[in-house]
């Protein structure tokens, strides 16, 4: 039987007290496994969002995806990460990455340096967390989800993470912080790698996509157009079959979800705020698949 399917959608718009619980229970009832929050200037901060996402719902669970480790002092966001698990009754997830946004960096006077050097500070900050927060005062560490694609944070997803988060975009030129999908080739190769360093592992980790589009429709070749200008190296197809671009039907996205599961092993979707309520009738398309898979297996 496969892993079932968890659902998270990243909550990007900040928001006044009344309006922020609001999408959060909206995104309960939805179906929504994980409310989660980015750490970018101008989104909500992350650690008090999540608090009291939590207090406006009872089932989900809330996580960061993913925390800018640059951002952060590795001992004092260990004591943040603890509070917050305690305040959300346990249900924190935790997500880590390295910061891609140079022009963040360069706002809150952090230095920006060099990829590798962003690279050791992210394991640092895993090393110490799993030091602080191992004793059996602080029980048990929250889920660890490690965000990337280069090999190296592939190995240290290996290594350390619960949940491997596959970024699956680059930076889309002249666009600081966007991101444009890649092909559905490269994400397989990705997985490919990550599998191969993850082999030694006694438990598989549960494997994360980002969504970067969601949008119902009965002309799915004109929904992609407008994204062909920005990745001339793509053809429509090409984008079609990108497991991050979700477009068709109820019935033809639900059938892409499985798909993702089925070719890459890839049981936890993250889409972005404004494709939520989109999203919402194929989760219940998919709840209703599992529900049919586990009867047969009776």
């Amino acid at each position: 039987m496969p892993r079932p399917f968890r659902f998270g959608v990243n909550m990007v718009s900040p928001a006044p007290d009344d309006a922020w619980r609001a999408k959060c229970r909206r995104a309960e009832e939805l179906g929504y496994d994980v409310i989660l929050v980015p750490d970018h200037l101008g989104a909500p901060a992350p650690f008090p969002a999540l608090v009291a996402a939590a207090g406006a719902t009872t089932r989900p669970q809330v996580g960061t995806f993913v925390l800018n480790c640059a951002f952060w002092n590795p001992v004092l966001l260990a004591r943040e990460v603890t509070t917050v698990n305690a305040l959300t009754g346990g249900r924190l997830e935790l997500g880590l990455g390295t910061g891609y946004v140079r022009e963040e960096f360069e706002q809150a006077g952090v230095e920006w340096g060099t990829p590798g050097g962003r690279v050791d500070h992210l394991l640092r900050t895993v090393e110490e967390l799993d030091r602080q927060l191992g004793s059996p005062e602080q029980g048990p560490r929250p889920p660890l989800l490690i965000g990337g694609n280069g090999d190296r944070m592939l190995r240290i997803a290996a290594e350390h993470a619960d949940i491997a988060a596959f970024t699956g975009a680059r930076p889309a030129p002249g666009n600081a912080g966007g991101l444009l999908p890649l092909p559905a080739r490269g994400i397989g190769e990705r997985v490919a790698a990550y599998r191969k360093f993850a082999a030694h592992r006694a438990e598989p980790a549960e494997l994360n996509l980002l969504v970067q589009m969601v949008i119902v429709t009965q002309d799915r070749g004109a929904a992609v157009r407008p994204w062909l200008r920005h990745m001339p190296d793509l053809t429509e197809q090409d984008l079609l079959d990108s497991p991050l671009l979700l477009v068709g039907t109820v019935e033809e996205i639900t059938a892409q979800v499985l798909a993702v599961r089925e070719r890459y092993g890839v049981s936890y979707l993250t889409v972005l705020e404004p494709h939520f309520e989109a999203l919402g009738p194929v989760i219940e398309a998919v709840r209703a698949h599992e529900g049919r898979e586990r009867a047969a297996q009776v």
